[in-house]
């Protein structure tokens, strides 16, 4: 089992920049692909960014690209999503994923999640 507990939501103006990081419990939290979701209102939870257990490769979603950047760090049992040049578009619920296996994009296939933390960009 894994818990997944997000911190670092807030509001902020267009341009600006957050840091969410989530802290997972559990000691094989090396051992998971670690990703980040959202769901704004009225709309479907969607893939913003994950790694990868083994080499930490980062796959991301083309509207954040160049934008957010996604880490880890094993020690600390965290994963980070630094989020810079925000736009009002990303205002949403992000969610913390944990998977253990390779890179993917469903939600169905992360079956650990945390609460969700709020973010919203005003313009």
């Amino acid at each position: 089992q894994v818990q997944l507990v997000e911190s670092g939501g807030g509001l902020v103006q267009a341009g600006g920049s957050l840091r969410l990081s989530c802290v997972a419990s559990g000691r094989t939290f090396s051992t998971y692909t670690m990703g980040w979701f959202r769901q704004a209102p009225g709309k479907e939870r969607e893939f913003v960014a994950a790694i990868s257990w083994r080499y930490s490769n980062t796959y991301y979603t083309d509207s954040v690209k160049g934008r957010f950047t996604i880490s880890r760090d094993n020690a600390k049992n965290t994963v980070y999503l630094q989020m810079n040049s925000l736009k009002p578009e990303d205002t949403a619920v992000y969610y913390c994923t944990a998977r253990a296996g390779p890179i993917a994009t469903p939600p169905r296939e992360y079956p650990y999640w945390g609460q969700g933390t709020q973010v919203t960009v005003s313009s």
